[in-house]
């Protein structure tokens, strides 16, 4: 295989509201955390363990304005994307290092009746299963009419 992949899949909660930051008469650029968890039983205690990962998302002119207006903290969303790492210099000059989520695609999976209600980061991120668009496994059956 000779080409790369950077694809980033990530369901979550929102951490904060959307920002947005205006640079120009028609480009903006939003950001938000996204809380994604792990889960697991540890042998040794038998008690339930769950970690919180934060990822930073950035969001791009039409996309971001949307994000910014209907999702809100707390919100259960589908981000598809790229990452990517910016190097910056903090006040005294020292070389800083931030990893964010370009998103590409996204998904509401919070509904109107449940915003502000979404439980925080301490729910298990449930996977999106797409509908099958494979027709060599669907068995036609035979029959005698005419057309």
């Amino acid at each position: 295989m000779s080409g790369t992949l950077n694809k980033v899949m990530l369901i979550g909660h929102l951490g904060d509201e959307v920002k947005l930051h205006y640079f120009d008469d028609r480009n903006c650029i939003g950001r938000f955390p996204l809380a994604t968890n792990e889960t697991y039983t540890n042998r040794q205690t038998n008690e339930r363990v769950t970690n919180t990962e934060w990822h930073n998302i950035v969001v791009r002119n039409k996309a971001a304005e949307i994000c910014a207006k209907y999702l809100k903290k707390g919100d259960k969303v589908y981000i598809e994307g790229r990452i990517k790492t910016r190097k910056w210099q903090d006040d005294k000059g020292n070389d800083r290092f931030s990893t964010e989520i370009h998103c590409t695609d996204f998904t509401f999976l919070t509904t109107k009746g449940e915003t502000g209600n979404a439980p925080m980061p301490s729910q298990e991120p449930q996977q999106i299963q797409k509908p099958q668009t494979d027709t060599s496994s669907v068995v036609e059956e035979e029959d005698d009419l005419p057309f």
